[in-house]
């Protein structure tokens, strides 16, 4: 053995350190002094150091490593506080692990060296603070009487403690032989191995044999609760047992089993699904009615013989009926109309046809959802529709497989079992609202639903066999086709629907709106009136859309209001003919108007021009406001505008600067700051096609000359004047419209566009083909 080495220690009460001993780091395991453990060795560093103790006296300083995942402990992966130990036993075991028994002999502060071979240390014994007082013997007193709780209430405790420490009158050995067998946590053992308060010690053991108490008075309790409902559950078992052999001597036990299976019998699935079927109608047959398996098996069942697998309904080919359907539930939609004939007549030719889906996009309001409940009628099919809108989780498309609690089968499925027919009109509502997260991409789901060459097996994930869904007429709506995975998009016919014209939605008022929205309140149809000049004002005046769903609130709230008076009228004992409202008793009914006819109202003003906006509802009307002032030539851009808008802007800027000479203007634009502003500042704005408008309201700016009020403009203009191509002719061309515009300058090379632009819009609008910008300031300054 080496001498030991005097070193001075700061904290704790410590003696002398005589002398070097190997160091063995614990993992997972304490030793107290007055205890012996038996452990494995099996790192390198900690075999040599046992080595070492076992061949130069007999004695190791065994300390506890703080992480026991450390292979290579350092300074700070070790506790300075530890026991040293007796070796008493060393035995080689396979794979060069150690087998250790060890003694605690008493506990003391290692001063850490960490050599070569292995670690070293020199170890001041701790010295103990309180070793005999008074309240030391209080405290063991109180410790032996808890232990002894303790053991009678706990079975993890054994009586032989108590034997044990029957004659020990040591306080700390007392501590050290309960804490090693009561305590679990290695935290909770350091801190009873680096205390030196003998005092501190005993209370704090106090404190966890107390709380070992009420868990095992706890523990006791909820075994024996757990233990009635084993037993409660065994009795059941054994009853239903019983009343099962009962039952099938009285021919009584199989009635569940047979009814499911006539049910398969009686589906006529494909032999595939209905061999899987009976596969888990004799599993079912062999479970306790009332397992939780059982209900899950018995619902599976259900389902698929809930499903029809064949029934399909007779089509209607009848051309002439079919229009007839269509015309009295809409007004216009002349397109879907022509789509829905064209795909009866080859149904009549061919005598079926797949892969039929079709996504109608358009603003809200314009009829897109109402014309699928039609086209059903007109086709003598089922109608059922699925809302996307928000839809997030892959599960709500192709189901939760039956493993999970509660599953259930995708939304595609429980369609079907509603329509109860292989080939009813599907309508997927709102496809352009689905959403992705960290549960799926239901969008990704569709693809398959939506492939003609895959759906005829498409696989729910709860049924788990194939279903053919190639006979679903599939039909989609959308308010654009931006936000749809061009995945998705290819796999769908896109016909658009535009807003409606003002003689439109007159016709449609006439025709549809009114009729219902008395039949809603409960009036005659000669209740009132509503003239062609009252409807008119009420679209111009009350309504600015696209669609006709604010038209028709418009008309429920005078119905209403009607309907208020024929009954205060009948109260009163009154007769009311039929009420003939005028334009000019609107407000009456309706309040003061929403709307003005703004650009007919204004004067031409410089430096403000009007463009026109496409929105996902439908077109819009943009005003553009340019004012100058003296500055250092900065461009100021506002009313929320995107990068492509404002990159627009500057193009526009460039322009003009460019052409300046030519329209005689002499500005400095070094010496003054253009600002450029978009009404409707809260709504976000971006997109090339406002180009012509800004060079314009720029151009009169630095001219002094107005633009026309009565001119609107949309088109992308390049550095060198081009006027380039632009989308949404036809949305844009019928806000103009609606705003009274009388003329619109349009890019050439959407000369061929104007022709799906209605026709009385086309009568009432002058169009402009404008290839280059000077056409457009040629129309839009006023000379």
């Amino acid at each position: 053995m080496k001498k030991g080495i005097e070193v001075n220690i700061s904290e704790g009460v410590y003696g002398e350190k005589p002398e070097y001993l190997p160091v063995v780091a614990l993992r997972g395991s304490i030793i107290f002094p007055d205890t012996t453990l038996t452990i494995y060795v099996g790192r390198d560093i900690s075999v040599r150091a046992v080595d070492a103790g076992y061949n130069e006296g007999g004695l190791v300083m065994c300390v506890a490593q703080r992480d026991v995942s450390v292979e290579a402990p350092a300074q700070k992966d070790i506790y300075e506080i530890g026991t040293v130990c007796k070796v008493r036993q060393v035995l080689k075991m396979p794979g060069g692990n150690v087998k250790v028994l060890l003694t605690g002999l008493y506990r003391g502060h290692a001063d850490l060296h960490f050599g070569k071979k292995y670690i070293e240390c020199t170890v001041a014994p701790l010295i103990e603070i309180n070793p005999d007082t008074i309240k030391a013997e209080a405290l063991l007193r109180q410790a032996r009487d808890l232990l002894a709780t303790l053991v009678a209430t706990s079975t993890k405790v054994g009586k032989e403690l108590l034997v044990e420490i029957a004659s020990t009158i040591d306080y700390n050995k007392f501590v050290n032989l309960v804490a090693n067998q009561v305590v679990y946590q290695d935290e909770k053992k350091q801190f009873f191995l680096e205390e030196a308060d003998t005092e501190v010690r005993l209370e704090e053991l106090c404190k966890i044999i107390n709380t070992e108490i009420e868990i095992a008075k706890l523990d006791k309790k909820i075994s024996f609760r757990v233990k009635s409902q084993i037993d409660k559950g065994q009795k059941e078992y054994y009853l239903r047992e019983q009343m099962k052999a009962i039952s099938i001597e009285l021919g009584e036990g199989q009635d569940e089993y047979l009814e499911l299976e006539e049910r398969i019998k009686a589906a006529k699935m494909p032999a595939d699904v209905q061999e899987k079927a009976m596969k888990e109608l004799k599993r079912f047959q062999k479970m306790t009615p009332s397992s939780p398996d059982a209900t899950v098996s018995r619902a599976y069942i259900e389902w698929l013989t809930d499903l029809e697998w064949n029934l399909q309904t007779e089509d209607n080919k009848d051309l002439v009926k079919a229009k007839e359907i269509l015309d009295e539930d809409h007004y216009g939609l002349f397109k879907i109309k022509e789509r829905i004939l064209e795909y009866l007549a080859v149904m009549q030719l061919t005598g079926d046809i797949k892969g039929q889906i079709l996504c109608f996009v358009g603003p809200p309001g314009v009829g897109k959802t109402s014309i699928v409940k039609s086209i059903a009628r007109a086709l003598n099919r089922r109608y059922v529709r699925m809302s996307l809108g928000g839809v997030r989780d892959e599960a709500e498309i192709r189901g939760h497989r039956k493993t999970y609690v509660g599953a259930i089968p995708g939304k595609i499925i429980y369609m079907l079992k509603q329509a109860q027919c292989v080939n009813p009109v599907l309508l997927f509502d709102e496809i352009d609202k689905m959403n992705s997260d960290f549960r799926g991409d239901p969008a990704s789901a569709m693809l398959e639903v939506l492939d003609p060459e895959q759906n005829n097996t498409f696989v729910d994930h709860y049924l788990e066999v194939p279903f053919d869904l190639s006979k679903v007429l599939f039909v989609a709506t959308a308010n654009t086709v931006e936000s749809i995975p061009p995945a998705l998009l290819d796999r769908m016919e896109i016909i658009e629907l535009t807003g409606y014209t003002e003689e439109e939605k007159l016709q449609i008022a006439k025709g549809f709106l009114i009729p219902k929205q008395k039949a809603m309140h409960g009036l005659d149809k000669d209740a009132y009136k509503l003239g062609d000049k009252a409807i008119d004002e009420v679209i111009s005046r009350y309504t600015r859309e696209s669609g006709v769903r604010t038209l028709e609130r418009e008309i429920a709230t005078l119905s209403r209001k009607i309907a208020l008076k024929l009954v205060n009228a009948k109260n009163a004992e009154m007769q009311l003919d039929c009420i003939d409202i005028q334009p000019s008793d609107l407000e009456e009914y309706l309040g003061v108007e929403k709307y003005k006819e703004d650009f007919l109202s204004l004067s031409d003003e410089v430096g403000s021009a009007t463009g026109l906006a496409w929105t996902s509802v439908g077109g819009a009307t943009l005003t553009i406001d340019v004012t100058l002032f003296k500055g250092k030539g900065d461009i100021l851009l506002t009313g929320k505008l995107g990068d492509v808008m404002k990159e627009s802007a500057r193009t526009a800027i460039s322009l003009v600067r460019t052409r300046a000479e030519e329209y005689g203007i002499t500005a400095d634009f070094a010496q003054t700051d253009i600002h450029i502003h978009v009404p409707e500042g809260a709504t976000p704005k971006d997109g090339p096609s406002a180009g012509v408008t800004m060079a314009t309201a720029i151009l009169s700016a630095f001219s002094g000359k107005p633009v026309k009020k009565s001119v609107a403009m949309t088109g992308e203009i390049t550095l060198r004047g081009k006027v380039l191509a632009i989308g949404g002719l036809k949305e844009k061309s019928l806000a103009a419209f609606r705003a009274g515009i009388k003329t619109i300058i349009i890019p050439a090379e959407n000369k061929s566009d104007v022709t799906e632009i209605p026709e009385s819009v086309r009568n009432g609008i002058k169009f402009v083909y404008a290839d280059d910008i000077s056409t457009v300031f040629d129309n839009a300054i006023v000379k």
